[in-house]
């Protein structure tokens, strides 16, 4: 007698969100989804080969060894993996990971996502619209169904205009101009900058070797946040940010109709000093556009993703820079 297959008991999935402040990973099946998660705060390096293949595994095999005991799947046939970075930086991860994947776990399927497909999946699943993630960075994505269109993402020394690393740079800048008594200096920044990092002639010392640079800059996007209540210059870099952040979802917003839009990372925890200007501005840049709640984060776009390519089911344009996937016999 032939046994039907089983989709919860035979494909089990392995969704990871790499971004610059660590990474996350979740083991499950296509069925039910995510059983179980594990987190590093230790952002994946990126070197002379963009992010770091090698140092994604060392960080991930442990965790999903111990993921696959909790849970129970033993078998992974699925994995998806989203990385900031990885439509700029991503060449040796789309080279080396999926043989990794496949000789580590036994993955015969895997999918390489900027985390700006993840974090679209996660927040509108597999529907025309448009999503700004905002976190560390900030990156803005939109499709049609037909293909993708990204705006900035271009990382914290170039570009992600208006995210946690820029709104953090932006702040100490301020406390900087403060120290040095130069015009659109923040005497309320320069306290909270000099409380969390010291004197001020240390911090360029202490911030710029460290491989966390964007996460520790982003760590001061709250202090901003905090200030602005009657801090003239810190509600300003807020204003600013917000206008950033609705230019980038207007490029990238698809043409027609009335798509769905969301703003997911943890920007929006900033508050309303941040989410007051942004709605301002999104009602004057994309006044058809409707603002609707994320379903979820980027780890969950990452486990959506790896349960529709188990089951056959994922209808999402393939792109070599912002999605691609891989089949392993």
């Amino acid at each position: 007698m032939t046994v039907p297959a089983d989709p919860e008991r035979d494909h089990g999935i392995l969704a990871v969100d790499s971004g610059g402040s660590g990474l996350r990973v979740a083991v499950g099946t296509a069925g039910r989804g995510a059983l179980a998660e594990r987190s590093s705060r230790v952002p994946v390096r990126t070197g002379d080969r963009g992010i770091d293949p090698g140092h994604l595994m060392d960080q991930l095999v442990p965790m999903v060894r111990a993921l696959t005991v909790q849970t129970g799947v033993a078998r992974l046939t699925t994995a998806v993996v989203g990385a900031a970075g990885l439509s700029t930086l991503g060449d040796a991860l789309r080279a080396e990971l999926p043989d990794a994947l496949a000789r580590e776990f036994g993955v015969g399927t895997s999918a390489l996502a900027a985390d700006a497909v993840t974090a679209f999946v996660g927040a509108l699943g597999a529907r025309a619209g448009a999503v700004v993630a905002a976190g560390t960075g900030l990156i803005a994505i939109g499709t049609d169904l037909t293909g993708w269109q990204r705006a900035d993402g271009w990382g914290h020394l170039l570009g992600d205009c208006g995210g946690g690393a820029w709104i953090g740079r932006a702040g100490l800048e301020a406390a900087l101009r403060a120290y040095d008594g130069r015009p659109g200096g923040s005497a309320r920044l320069l306290v909270c900058a000099e409380a969390r990092f010291g004197p001020m002639p240390g911090l360029p010392g202490a911030l710029y070797p460290r491989p966390d640079r964007a996460a520790v800059l982003a760590s001061f996007a709250p202090e901003v946040a905090a200030c602005a209540e009657d801090d003239p210059v810190a509600s300003g870099i807020l204003r600013t940010a917000a206008r950033h952040i609705a230019e980038s979802a207007a490029a990238v917003c698809p043409v027609g109709g009335e798509p769905p839009f969301a703003l997911t990372g943890g920007l929006a925890k900033l508050g309303d000093h941040l989410l007051v200007p942004l709605a301002e501005e999104l009602a004057g840049r994309l006044p058809r556009a409707r603002r609707v709640d994320p379903e979820g984060d980027p780890l969950h776009g990452a486990v959506r993703i790896a349960a529709g390519l188990a089951m056959g089911r994922l209808a999402l344009p393939a792109d070599g820079a912002l999605l691609s996937v891989v089949h392993r016999a």
